[in-house]
């Protein structure tokens, strides 16, 4: 007997599938993106992004549960120490736009498909992952002391991202 991929369980088509389980990297990239504070903060960023992501195999939602499994299980566990690339767009308010697209385009996937419980979990998960990125390391200061928490146009594409996501 065949086993069917997970994504069918929750009556997505593969290529909806594909959507849900790229967006969270996709807003943790985006999320980085959002300030440009060089390699050693993105890093930190990126690995607060990837453990939020692995966090959520842990979730009570089945279908955050199985995203954030399936995307572990293609870019490593941060338990077992693996880290992501750290990603520097040509165009980073052009990746940021395409994220935010995406994520209303999930948004109304999400609605359509499954009941309103699991769909919100997974909308907050992402901006959850976006607030873990975002809050990770602090932006401008002198030699890592002082500096924003949170640059301003980091807190904008959170904001948007809530707001397209109606979380």
């Amino acid at each position: 007997m065949i086993e069917q991929p997970a994504y069918t369980g929750f009556g997505f088509s593969d290529e909806e599938w594909g959507l849900l389980v790229g967006l969270p990297q996709s807003v943790l990239a985006a999320a980085a993106a959002a300030e440009s504070d060089g390699t050693r903060r993105t890093m930190a960023e990126n690995a607060a992004g990837l453990e939020t992501i692995a966090a959520g195999r842990e979730s009570a939602s089945p279908l955050v549960a199985a995203v954030a499994g399936e995307i572990v299980s293609r870019v490593g566990d941060p338990e077992a120490g693996e880290e992501l690339p750290v990603i520097t767009p040509d165009d980073p308010q052009a990746m940021i736009e395409d994220v935010l697209g995406r994520a209303g385009q999930a948004s109304v996937l999400l609605s359509s498909k499954i009941d309103e419980g699991q769909a919100g979990a997974y909308r907050h998960w992402l901006v959850e992952i976006a607030e873990q990125v975002v809050g990770a390391a602090a932006t401008g200061g002198i030699l890592g002391l002082g500096g924003d928490v949170v640059s301003d146009s980091e807190r904008r594409f959170r904001d948007r991202l809530a707001h397209v996501l109606n979380d």
